[in-house]
């Protein structure tokens, strides 16, 4: 079996990560995988650039002048929003033509236009959309936050400012995905990395009653748990928070600075043997001032060992995030022993067993009160047997996450869809 995933790039952003790791479990398991990007930046023989860069740059710069006359000219919501305009003729590639199964990831920015998504439809091949955020049915943005236009075709987008208006570019978007969508015939298969995002998707008058089915995002999952000298007692409990920037309104960190402040004045004993642990950037570092526990901020870490050996030296790790479609660092942490504490809006539950393989605490539109429930998940997390949670933890994720989990549940999924269309 053939199969060639479609990625903007092999390692810039989550998406990418993810879709190299899938290709690589695809490829330990026996499927001859391959990875079409416009952006290469690792040495992966099996990844291969989709076009020559001029090629990929006129693209990219064609569809960002679109959005930028389309938003009234501004800057701030620029790379905010895609309208898949334009893209390379990846319908044409030798991976592309030769393979049984193509299998899109995140392919904005010039690399996938729907016109381009129309013929590779139209080689009669299954066509497999991991969908890693809201896009595939809002018509521009991927996260729509408190907005639910998206559930009545768009248009008055908030992040077009003045270029805003019932027929503007998020309207006419969202009508092209539908076209294309309901027009594609057979083949056409996405897949929610959550049952969180499926859910909404199910919503969606673009993928209601399209074929969807949930398949998570793969994660290395250690074989077994690393012994740990823990000294119990003799050092602090180490919370931990990362993300690419703390302070992104959406991980809500304003939140987690609150949970701190209640943790000093409601459990002053436990406060006093916690530290949080930050790493990732920050453009307002001062509101680190504003914690009442213990804190060190790392920077910017770069490199998968180095962020491990952060979980490994911690015992809980946190989000306070407004959403998240399937947030790896509750797996990562999982994985090498830091319990997760986490609301429950978007992918955790997926996760996260509450009260066994971790702490799902109630969100609140008071950020008082929902500080408040985040604390107390930390009070809850810094009082379990750590060895006991732990090896559920890692039982837990390596049944969903692992690379053999993962790659078991596509190869079926491929298996059915090609049964289907009589190509196997």
């Amino acid at each position: 079996m053939k199969v060639v995933i479609i990625n903007r790039s092999d390692s810039t952003g989550g998406a990418a990560v993810v879709s190299r790791r899938l290709m690589n479990a695809l490829r330990d398991s026996g499927v001859e995988a391959s990875m079409l990007v416009a952006e290469k930046l690792t040495d992966s023989p099996h990844v291969h650039i989709a076009a020559p860069p001029a090629r990929i740059r006129r693209a990219f710069l064609a569809e960002r002048l679109k959005i930028f006359l389309a938003n009234g000219l501004r800057r701030d919501t620029l790379f905010k929003v895609d309208p898949a305009s334009d893209g390379l003729p990846l319908h044409r590639n030798r991976l592309v033509r030769e393979a049984d199964v193509i299998c899109l990831g995140w392919v904005n920015q010039g690399m996938l236009s729907l016109a381009g998504l129309r013929r590779i439809l139209a080689l009669g091949r299954p066509v497999v959309w991991i969908m890693h955020d809201m896009w595939n049915f809002t018509g521009i943005c991927h996260h729509a936050g408190d907005c639910d236009r998206w559930l009545n075709g768009c248009g008055l987008c908030r992040l077009l400012g003045p270029g805003a208006s019932t027929q503007d570019l998020s309207l006419s978007v969202w009508n092209n995905k539908k076209t294309v969508y309901h027009g594609s015939g057979t083949g056409l298969h996405f897949v929610a990395v959550s049952n969180w995002l499926a859910q909404l998707a199910r919503k969606s008058p673009l993928l209601g009653d399209m074929p969807l089915s949930v398949i998570p995002n793969a994660f290395p999952v250690p074989e077994e748990i690393t012994v740990r000298d823990d000294n119990a007692g003799a050092r602090r409990f180490r919370i931990v928070m990362g993300a690419a920037r703390l302070d992104d309104p959406v991980k809500g960190l304003p939140i987690l600075v609150e949970a701190t402040r209640v943790l000093r004045e409601k459990y002053p004993a436990e406060a006093g043997r916690m530290e949080l642990v930050t790493f990732g950037n920050i453009r307002n570092p001062e509101v680190f001032e504003s914690l009442g526990i213990a804190h060190t901020h790392l920077g910017v870490v770069g490199g998968e060992q180095n962020i491990r050996d952060i979980y490994y030296s911690a015992d809980a790790v946190v989000s306070t995030s407004l959403y998240e479609t399937l947030p790896g660092t509750l797996v990562e942490g999982q994985v090498y022993g830091c319990i997760p504490v986490s609301f429950g809006r978007g992918g955790q539950a997926d996760i996260v067993d509450h009260l066994d393989t971790g702490y799902i605490a109630e969100w609140d539109d008071n950020i008082l009160t929902a500080a408040a429930n985040i604390a107390d998940g930390l009070v809850w997390a810094m009082r379990q047997p750590s060895e006991a949670i732990r090896a559920r933890m890692l039982a837990s994720a390596r049944a969903r996450f692992s690379a053999p989990a993962v790659a078991a549940r596509f190869r079926n999924l491929f298996a059915d869809l090609l049964k289907e269309t009589g190509k196997h």
